[in-house]
């Protein structure tokens, strides 16, 4: 069988983790790197492969991984999909997602690909996970709980800020589903902080939790890679109360990212032309191997 052309698009934290993870996948193989200035940094993993500022220097591609900022994904999405390009995103902007779907659902039916949307691991495989307890117990409340951890989405939209050289966004649960967000901040030079902490809670990404603006010296003494989860529901099974479902996770953020990206181009192929969410795609369609072999060992 041939193997799952894959390009990907945009290389920083999610980018290279995304390229590992495709490496590691003995059913696809990377036809090469786009970026907006292929000589940009030294990155001797990248030697020999094909780094371009326009995907149509690939040649044949099947997917296209967009490793790039949610607020960049509709109009990345929208530009491959038109050449027949499938795409799969980590779009993490949840109230947002159906706007998303339907407006890239369109452009994929048209053109005869599949889009994959907001395939990280929240939303995305946490996505499945809460469908599943949801299943399990239908009348309930379910929480999840975020970090410690380092959020990348909101330390970009921190960055984005003007006036921000660097940012690191720390989200820390409170419980039922509440969270803090540590954000610090390396300020340009001149910047006015105040300025800079007023655009920061007034950005989405922020507004509806509890935000600290942090001025540093410096985020590389700050930062780790480091994330997790913790999702519970508790609810009714039929007529039964009281059933208690948990599940949690430590992880590396970008990691788990760049691999489910992975799992949702393999899933893609596998699709008719449209949009869709990882609930959508029935979850032996992201795995690799034999599916009857799959079905044994799993089931």
């Amino acid at each position: 069988m041939d193997k799952i052309k894959v390009a990907i698009v945009g290389y920083g934290n999610i980018g290279r983790f995304a390229l590992e993870a495709v490496d590691a996948a003995s059913d696809m193989e990377c036809a090469g790197i786009v970026r907006r200035d292929p000589a940009a940094g030294e990155h001797p993993e990248l030697s020999g492969r094909k780094v371009v500022s326009d995907i149509s220097a690939l040649g044949y591609v099947d997917v296209a991984i967009l490793a790039v900022p949610s607020r960049k994904v509709q109009e990345t999405a929208l530009k491959y999909l038109a050449m027949g390009i499938s795409t799969v995103d980590s779009f993490d902007i949840h109230t947002d997602i159906c706007a998303l779907r339907s407006t890239l659902g369109e452009a994929a039916s048209q053109s005869g690909a599949v889009s994959v949307i907001s395939a990280g691991w929240d939303p995305g495989s946490d996505s499945v996970v809460r469908a599943l307890m949801q299943g399990l117990a239908p009348k309930g409340i379910s929480y999840t709980n975020f970090g410690p951890g380092r959020s990348m989405g909101h330390s970009v939209a921190a960055k984005a800020i003007a006036g921000v050289r660097d940012a690191l966004s720390v989200t820390i649960p409170i419980g039922t589903g509440l969270h803090r967000r540590m954000v610090y901040v390396e300020l340009e030079p001149g910047a006015d902080a105040s300025a800079v902490e007023k655009a920061i809670l007034a950005d989405p990404y922020f507004s509806h939790d509890e935000t600290h603006v942090i001025p540093v010296d410096g985020i590389d003494a700050l930062n780790d890679m480091g994330h997790g989860v913790n999702l519970v529901r508790k609810g009714v099974s039929g007529a039964t109360h009281n059933q208690l479902l948990e599940f949690n996770m430590k992880i590396n953020n970008p990691a788990l990212t760049g691999q489910v990206l992975v799992m949702a181009a393999r899933a893609a192929v596998r699709q008719r032309p449209g949009c869709y969410t990882m609930i959508e795609i029935p979850v032996i369609d992201m795995l690799e191997g034999d599916r009857e072999q799959l079905v044994r060992a799993l089931v």
